[in-house]
């Protein structure tokens, strides 16, 4: 009995999704469980399991766009032994008859779709190609190993002389479907805000000092490290509660002013930018706050966050310090009303006193949605971070 293979559904708002990869090959028998494909939709991939045991046949090729519902592959169930295992047991059984027939009584090669796909563009003949699937079909793998036919060159008259050191190659990748969703809403928030972006400086050494005095300690206690990114979570947090409308968005006629702050971090990933989001982190102390950033990113960027993970942010924290980054005007993530930059620690001359001293400067910038936020809260919401930063010890104070 064949059981059909349909797109589930991801999410309430997700009508479309692309089929990225398969990880079975056509006619492969697979066990329930198993991984068939990966699925992308617009904010995140899932991967598709086996409902049951049985025989793949693959009805669609890799990149294929889907709307939910639609049927993908089928699995042909089979009772006793797997058809591989039968297979084998009827070679081993008939070895004369095999090694007797007759060249002409041999099936005709059928690759999978994807590898089909591959010989068609290489223009690779199926007789030319030796598969190693099951029984004798071509895989993907083959069809990538396969080399074209090599082709005669007409002579040319007058051969033009082209520096081999020279390259005219043009490489086309296909976008996938998280990058156009970034694409589309970065647009949407240059496009539909009143976008503008205040700076301001921070002198990392008091908050580098605690970290080098306790960082040993606080991976004993707590067993996570102790970053640079639970003080900024913080310190925003704490900052929101002279200026909540920092953490406000609009909603029509409304300003919507959460009494929570759920953080979101700005995470990179081989998919592109994610946003996971840390639920309540005015409430979470600097060790919660960073095991939750781990869970996240390591999730997100082993391609395994979900969508609810990454909805209702009300604040956005991101850090292009890490890629070296000195300044930037971060693009806000709507309907959120402001985010805050982190870059690069550098050296730079410093007065302390009446005195130049050489100190760890990081530049900070908050972008922020003018027609919700004005300048006295933007500019006063980043001056509270710096000076929360720059006397860390208020943050556990709580002063």
């Amino acid at each position: 009995m064949a059981i059909e293979i349909k797109i589930p559904t991801i999410g309430e708002s997700i009508t479309e999704v692309t089929l990225v990869a398969w990880h079975k090959e056509d006619g492969e028998f697979v066990e329930e469980g198993d991984i068939l494909c990966d699925i992308e939709s617009d904010k995140a991939t899932v991967e598709l399991p086996a409902e049951s045991s049985g025989t793949l046949s693959i009805k669609v090729e890799e990149g294929t766009d889907l709307a939910i519902g639609a049927v993908i592959a089928s699995l042909e169930e089979e009772a006793g032994t797997p058809k591989k295992e039968a297979t084998e047991s009827t070679e081993k059984s008939a070895p004369t008859a095999t090694a007797n027939a007759p060249q002409s009584d041999k099936e005709v090669k059928h690759p999978s779709p994807a590898a089909k796909k591959i010989l068609d563009e290489k223009g690779v003949s199926l007789e030319l190609v030796n598969g190693t699937g099951k029984d004798g079909r071509i895989t993907k793998e083959d069809a990538l190993n396969a080399k074209a036919p090599s082709k005669e060159k007409a002579p040319q008259a007058t051969p033009v002389q082209i520096s081999e050191s020279f390259s005219r190659d043009v490489q086309r990748e296909k976008m996938t479907r998280l990058r156009k969703t970034i694409a589309s809403r970065l647009t949407e928030a240059k496009n539909s805000t009143a976008m503008l972006t205040t700076f301001n400086e921070v002198d990392m050494k008091p908050l580098m000092d605690l970290r080098s005095k306790y960082k040993d300690q606080f991976l004993d206690t707590h067993g996570v490290k102790l970053g640079f990114m639970s003080f900024f979570t913080k310190a925003c947090t704490l900052a929101m509660k002279k200026h909540p409308l920092v953490n406000a968005m609009i909603d029509g006629d409304e300003l919507v002013i959460p009494q929570y702050v759920d953080t979101g971090i700005a995470v990179s990933s081989d998919k592109g930018l994610v946003v996971p989001v840390v639920r309540n982190s005015e409430s979470l102390s600097l060790a919660q706050i960073e095991s939750e950033i781990l869970r996240l990113a390591k999730k997100a960027r082993d391609g395994k966050i979900t969508i609810d993970e990454m909805s209702g942010g009300t604040f956005t924290i991101t850090n292009g310090g890490v890629f070296g980054s000195m300044l930037s005007t971060p693009i806000l993530n709507i309907p959120q009303s402001a985010i805050l930059g982190m870059h690069n620690i550098v050296k730079r001359p410093w007065v302390v006193g009446d005195k130049i001293e050489i100190r760890p400067i990081m530049y900070v910038a908050l972008s922020y949605d003018h027609r919700v936020i004005d300048g006295k809260d933007s500019v006063g919401f980043l001056k509270t971070v710096k000076e929360l930063l720059e006397d860390p010890s208020r943050m556990l104070l709580g002063v």
